[in-house]
């Protein structure tokens, strides 16, 4: 299935589930947001980086104007609802300020191991602990996708784009475990390497030859 979806691409990696809060300010965004807003339809939200507009992306749904400013400018909140991939960019459309895109839709399975998403939560859990950061995620830990923890995994935009171009949520739980594993043992130093720097200066109880 394909069809045309207007576009707002941002230096983000914005995953299916994922509530997202934005501030509108551009004159092209502001006449997207309001021609969305309007038609009840949805806009889609690809990944730049590297100074450039990647082809994958979400589609996003928009919750509520939450604030409209005299200028035009607008708070808004939104949802993400499916993944999507860019065939062709259109650049303008006729008497607009905003382009879109030709996209497709990647079949996603959903369907993962619960012993590995364990896994994965520990790991996250555990860099919290060392980064003394306290967070809960808003769903019971059985319910928890990759989508719903991998912006707290630590990860780059890079690799946060890879895991949104994964279809199945086995790979997508392979890559973070793989991440994790690469991340924990430097954490572990950080951890002893803070305990140290806590002794520092203070009496040592050390025994002599």
């Amino acid at each position: 299935m394909t069809n045309f979806i207007p576009i707002f691409p941002l230096g983000i990696v914005v995953y299916p589930g994922e509530m997202l809060n934005l501030h509108i300010f551009e004159p092209r965004y502001k006449e997207l947001i309001k021609d969305c807003h309007q038609q009840k339809k949805p806009f889609g939200i690809p990944a730049v980086f590297n100074n450039r507009v990647n082809e994958m992306g979400t589609i996003m749904q928009i919750i509520e104007i939450s604030k409209e400013y005299e200028d035009g400018k607008m708070d808004i909140k939104t949802e993400g609802l499916s993944v999507f991939k860019i065939l062709e960019r259109v650049e303008s459309l006729p008497d607009k300020l905003y382009g879109g895109a030709i996209v497709t839709y990647p079949k996603i399975q959903m369907q993962g191991n619960p012993t590995i998403m364990k896994k994965i939560l520990e790991g996250i859990r555990s860099i919290y602990h060392t980064l003394n950061i306290k967070k809960e995620f808003s769903k019971p830990d059985d319910q928890l996708k990759c989508y719903d923890v991998a912006h707290h995994a630590g990860l780059t935009i890079e690799d946060e784009y890879h895991l949104l171009e994964l279809e199945h949520e086995l790979q997508r739980q392979e890559f973070l475990k793989r991440h994790l594993a690469k991340v924990m043992p430097i954490m572990a130093e950080m951890d002893i390497l803070k305990g140290k720097i806590k002794m520092n200066g203070h009496f040592k109880n050390v025994k002599g030859l």
